[in-house]
């Protein structure tokens, strides 16, 4: 089994590499892009440091690869961000060197599409950061959601343990990037639900993995990165999201389903569901359509662990993956979820 271990953090005054290794986006809707570089230089003091792909459209999985390479192999740079996700980054995999980036470990911090990345990292052994991506989380419109903000700055600066904690507010409405009025005012945002729990009968402690979920069955489906050894996951915690394509509640049982026929579910005594992304621009949802969207991915994901992992401890709704406010969870490192306290620590 790979010994997974947290890479060096950076400092303020560093320098940050900023790719784009699942779609260029950058260079179609720069106005999130620019914000977010602004921020990271001048609240969290890093210097961003683009490469030859970051606002290219279009850029080959080799490109994307180069990309990937320079930044860990830079010795200047001391982290690395994606600029926003995509879905094509499974392309990239093949081409990736796992030993250059095993002698040039670093913080790597990306979602959605980047669970690809995250997922080489974990097999490569190095602990990575699920969430905030400089398009989304930086360059949120109005201000960066505090929440985001303080899970970001501890994951990148400090090590050691972090408790999150359910956002007391949260937004699923987004509005045109190519807009500048966009980001001149704050988004408007619901009342926070709170985590719902399932199973809260015990302490779970170990090393998180999953991502996106329909990145997660690509994976699947292409025999790529997850251990035909599942003993590797035993005692693991499970993290699950979905993206703004919104699938179905059938269609995330399906995977869960298939999930648990590979021997996977079975594996991890805790899950945490991140709150899902229920609104995007082709499907518009009303809130009242919205909580039933919710509410269907909460029955789905429970039927299917009724039948499989009966037993596993549930969280769902916390606030990571594609939500605002957006917590960072480390890849590979440690969760503890405590179901007696109803509380979740990270360590980063």
């Amino acid at each position: 089994m790979t010994t997974i271990s947290y890479p060096p953090k950076p400092s303020p005054g560093d320098r940050m590499a900023v790719i784009s290794p699942g779609a260029g986006l950058p260079g179609l809707l720069p106005l999130p892009h620019e914000l977010g570089l602004q921020r990271l230089r001048e609240d969290f003091g890093l210097e961003p440091v683009e490469y030859p792909a970051t606002r290219k459209t279009g850029a080959t999985p080799e490109e994307r690869a180069a990309d990937i390479h320079a930044a860990f192999a830079d010795p200047t740079v001391k982290a690395v961000m994606a600029s926003i996700g995509g879905d094509d980054m499974i392309t990239v995999l093949p081409c990736l060197d796992r030993e250059l980036i095993r002698a040039n470990p670093k913080p790597f911090f990306g979602m959605s599409d980047n669970t690809n990345l995250l997922m080489f990292l974990y097999n490569t052994g190095i602990v990575g950061f699920h969430g905030a991506t400089v398009m989304a989380a930086l360059g949120r419109p109005g201000a960066m959601a505090p929440l985001t903000e303080e899970s970001l700055r501890a994951a990148l600066f400090t090590p050691g343990e972090y408790e999150l904690r359910p956002a007391e507010r949260w937004r699923d409405v987004d509005r045109d990037w190519a807009d500048p009025a966009t980001f001149e005012v704050e988004p408007e945002t619901r009342p926070g639900t709170g985590w719902q729990w399932v199973n809260a009968d015990r302490v779970v402690e170990g090393r998180s993995w999953g991502g996106c979920l329909e990145i997660v069955a690509w994976l699947l489906m292409a025999d790529r990165e997850i251990s035909h050894d599942l003993s590797v996951y035993d005692g693991g915690v499970l993290l699950l999201e979905t993206s703004e394509e919104m699938p179905s509640g059938t269609e995330v049982f399906r995977t869960l389903r298939n999930m648990g026929e590979r021997g996977l579910l079975q594996r991890f005594p805790a899950l945490l569901v991140g709150r899902p992304k229920t609104w995007s621009f082709e499907r518009p949802h009303s809130p009242e359509e919205s909580d039933r969207y919710a509410a269907e991915q909460h029955e789905a994901i429970l039927r299917a662990m009724r039948t499989y992992a009966p037993d596993t401890m549930i969280v769902f709704d916390v606030d990571f993956g594609h939500t605002d406010p957006q917590l960072v969870l480390p890849y590979g490192g440690t969760i503890r979820v405590d179901g007696p306290a109803r509380r979740i620590t990270v360590t980063y």
